[in-house]
């Protein structure tokens, strides 16, 4: 018998998500497409926080979705998990010189897209909203769709060298985006681009893929 103590495995990274939400969509589709081994575990947005599961709250700094935890330390908002990722995985991760282009898109993303459609889609959805307040978040999709249709005529992707963590971070909530009452119809080189991210191998609709496990 070997004297050599035996190592445990190291544990697969566990992402915290929920239903409904892009945000753990950016990060598990990644996961996915990347072919990255993996466990993912749903957490109800509809219990009060501090109700939650104690081992979430323990790693989430806002007690909020998503998480990626890795050998036991958390990492915390979408876009931040996406770098960190791509960094790990080398995937989705574009050319060097991409690099600054990506964070532009990652910043513009979540200042603008990621925050007129899904609040947009929450208020058709679930929190009806003042008709003002419907207008300004439907005026605010509509430019940052036409933001997204303009570059997406000059490029298949939003980078020249294919598919990066920046395609996943802008595209998370517009699978869903007949739930805002918005047409990708309307937006051809979107729909076209929404298309080319379907084809990818692994693709899975954010439906499917935040099921609970």
């Amino acid at each position: 018998m070997s004297d050599t103590p035996l190592t445990a495995p190291t544990p697969l990274p566990l992402l915290y998500g929920s239903t409904n939400s892009g945000h753990s969509y950016k990060v598990l589709s990644l996961l996915l497409l990347s072919a990255t081994p993996h466990r993912y575990q749903h957490i109800a947005l509809g219990i009060p926080r501090p109700e939650r599961p104690a081992e979430f709250i323990a790693v989430s700094k806002h007690c909020e979705v998503p998480v990626l935890v890795v050998q036991g330390i958390g990492y915390c908002q979408s876009n931040a998990i996406l770098i960190h990722l791509a960094e790990r995985t080398q995937a989705f991760c574009g050319a060097a010189s991409e690099k600054n282009a990506i964070l532009e898109w990652l910043f513009w993303e979540t200042n603008r897209i990621g925050f007129s459609v899904p609040n947009l889609r929450f208020a058709m959805r679930w929190a009806p909203q003042p008709t003002e307040v419907l207008a300004y978040l439907r005026e605010r999709a509509l430019a940052d769709l036409a933001t997204l249709n303009g570059a997406l005529a000059r490029s298949e992707f939003l980078l020249p060298s294919g598919p990066t963590i920046a395609d996943l971070a802008c595209s998370a909530y517009l699978f869903w985006i007949s739930e805002a009452g918005l047409a990708t119809e309307d937006f051809p080189h979107v729909a076209r681009w929404l298309d080319a991210l379907r084809a990818l191998p692994g693709w899975v609709h954010p439906d499917k893929a935040l099921e609970p496990l």
